[in-house]
């Protein structure tokens, strides 16, 4: 009961300090972060955002609001779910709250990550995990293109392994959520149907995406 109190009191805090950052934007600040993000993030994240790192995630088209919050999350060292948390906490640990709006905003400019569509699909698990998604009402809070928005990540496209590690820590109830609703969601899931579902969610594309590049011109055309 005391940790599920103290979870929720950091969280406050972390909204608290995003519910500011939006206006770091307008000024300007995040284009600052620019060489901080390439000299401390981008080995790891990738230059724009798309890791090519095991475990790692795509940072790229996050938004600002969630991204705040999770770095608050790690400098204030609840963040234990990952393999790389120790890391990232210590990373964190110096930054003033004016980094943690500038980072994020940063990466919120980042662009999203391509995601993989087809290829290395499996269709079946592809479409076991698409009914765990609706059935589990995963589109309710990120949206039907599943890219989030506010404090709510952006799933579609992101990396499978690191979307399993995150379910799996959401399901346990080893990472921190806003509110319990991810656990809950989650419940009663096996492991089986926690891969279908990253599975899913990895290899997603939007509608508008798919529609755009089903009727984009041939390069050339009309030449």
């Amino acid at each position: 009961m005391g940790g599920a109190v103290a979870g929720a009191g950091l969280l406050a805090g972390a909204l608290l300090l995003a519910a500011a950052a939006p206006a770091a934007i307008a000024q300007g600040a995040a284009p600052a972060y620019a060489q901080r993000y390439a000299e401390q993030c981008a080995s790891c994240h990738g230059a724009r955002g798309t890791s090519e790192m095991a475990l790692v995630p795509h940072l790229g088209g996050q938004p600002s609001f969630y991204a705040i919050t999770q770095l608050f999350l790690f400098r204030e060292g609840r963040r234990n779910d990952h393999p790389m948390a120790a890391a990232m906490a210590a990373l964190a640990k110096g930054m003033s709250d004016a980094d943690l709006r500038g980072y994020s905003d940063l990466i919120a400019m980042l662009p999203p990550p391509a995601a993989p569509g087809g290829a290395g699909r499996d269709e079946a698990r592809f479409a076991r995990g698409r009914a765990l998604a609706g059935k589990h009402h995963c589109i309710g809070c990120h949206g039907a293109d599943l890219a989030g928005g506010r404090q709510v990540p952006r799933v579609g496209g992101q990396r499978e392994d690191y979307l399993l590690i995150a379910l799996k820590g959401f399901r346990s109830g080893v990472r921190l959520g806003y509110t319990n609703a991810m656990g809950e969601a989650l419940a009663g899931l096996g492991e089986a149907e926690i891969a279908d579902l990253a599975h899913f969610l990895a290899h997603f594309v939007a509608p508008a995406t798919a529609a755009a590049a089903s009727v984009a011109p041939a390069s050339g055309a009309g030449r």
